[in-house]
């Protein structure tokens, strides 16, 4: 429970609780004090906090919402801080303690998990839950496939996916409510670990029939009057609004969206073009409108897409074993749901 309260406990003590089924958890505290809860209460206060809904956390536990709310109290009693904001219908938000207790507390239930998991091992069991965080753009194309292949292999594993942009998804992984994200490494701050997949290189996204839709490369400075349709995500938009700078290029933006399908469209209607890097095998936007992508010319390096992780979490076997599955699934420049990534030009 390091950095929660102030304090930090030498050891845990399991003490037989006077209700069976329940562990009680003693840690050794400073001053004399000795902390008391159950894990049972701690796996209530992560379902509250991965929720952020009394009622939410209750279905998901299957247990009364009195109990979470109990649960809660005697939380903030023996902590002696403030763990929620209570909101208007049973609504919570995490205080700034709340959350760094989430994430402890996530390490403290996967610790004593982990003894089942010592057991399992000397089987190869992987079972459990994992919430895998994913970039939007990603979710439709390279998830499905993974998802499908991964509980294929692992029968016994609770998978879930929490799409976002990737500001949502560092917030996901710093509150625990994210075990793994698959996103893009110029978005991983200094707290986390990044294992690199693939790297993708980028794309100008044309109508079909756009005079420059053949050709088998682009600079930005040819398209410098032409009407530039912006995908309007945290970092993302970033990134695009950079190699317009780097060109020496201003864009001429047309619409600015947030949504990967609308500005597909928007594209294949001949509104403007628009840039991604993601290429998928299916060449038409949503409307059926045909699209072409042509490979960036500019400098710009290529970016890595891979998997984040919060360093202060301990991963759980379930996540491990998702991080190999990916890298056995990615590879080579294929991926699920793209056309496969061109091998880098020569030199000349």
């Amino acid at each position: 429970m390091q950095g929660i309260i102030g304090c930090q406990p030498k050891y845990w003590i399991i003490t037989p609780p006077p209700d069976p089924g329940i562990v009680l958890v003693r840690a050794a505290a400073p001053y004399g004090k000795s902390m008391r809860f159950t894990l049972r209460q701690l796996s209530y206060f992560v379902a509250a906090g991965e929720t952020g809904s009394v009622t939410r956390a209750a279905e998901q536990v299957n247990i009364s919402q009195p109990s979470i709310s109990a649960a809660i109290s005697h939380l903030e009693v023996e902590f002696g801080v403030q763990l929620f904001v209570r909101h208007h219908a049973q609504g919570l938000s995490l205080t700034p303690a709340g959350q760094r207790l989430l994430v402890a507390a996530k390490n403290a239930l996967r610790t004593t998990n982990g003894l089942y998991e010592v057991v399992n091992a000397t089987m190869s069991a992987v079972t459990g839950p994992i919430n895998v965080g994913s970039f939007r753009t990603f979710t439709p194309l390279i998830i499905p496939e993974l998802w499908q292949s991964f509980i294929a292999r692992y029968p016994d594993v609770r998978m879930h996916v929490t799409e976002g942009s990737e500001a949502e998804l560092l917030d996901g992984l710093r509150t625990a409510r994210i075990d793994v994200a698959m996103t893009y490494e110029f978005s991983v701050t200094a707290d986390m670990d990044f294992v690199p997949l693939a790297e993708l290189p980028t794309y100008v996204l044309l109508a079909a029939d756009h005079p420059f839709a053949t050709r088998p490369r682009l600079r930005l400075t040819e398209l410098a009057d032409e009407p530039f349709i912006l995908l309007d995500l945290p970092l993302t938009r970033q990134y695009f609004l950079s190699l317009f700078e780097r060109a020496g290029v201003a864009p001429r933006i047309v619409t600015e969206t947030s949504l990967p399908a609308a500005l597909r469209s928007y594209v294949g209607a001949g509104i403007g073009f628009s840039m991604m890097t993601v290429r998928p095998r299916n060449m038409s936007a949503e409307n059926g409108c045909p699209l072409a992508y042509v490979e960036l010319d500019d400098d710009c390096p290529p970016m890595k897409l891979g998997l984040a992780s919060l360093k202060e979490l301990k991963r759980s076997r379930v996540a491990e074993a998702f991080e190999e599955f990916c890298r056995e699934l990615i590879h080579g420049g294929t991926l699920p749901g793209m056309v496969p990534i061109p091998a880098p030009q020569s030199a000349t």
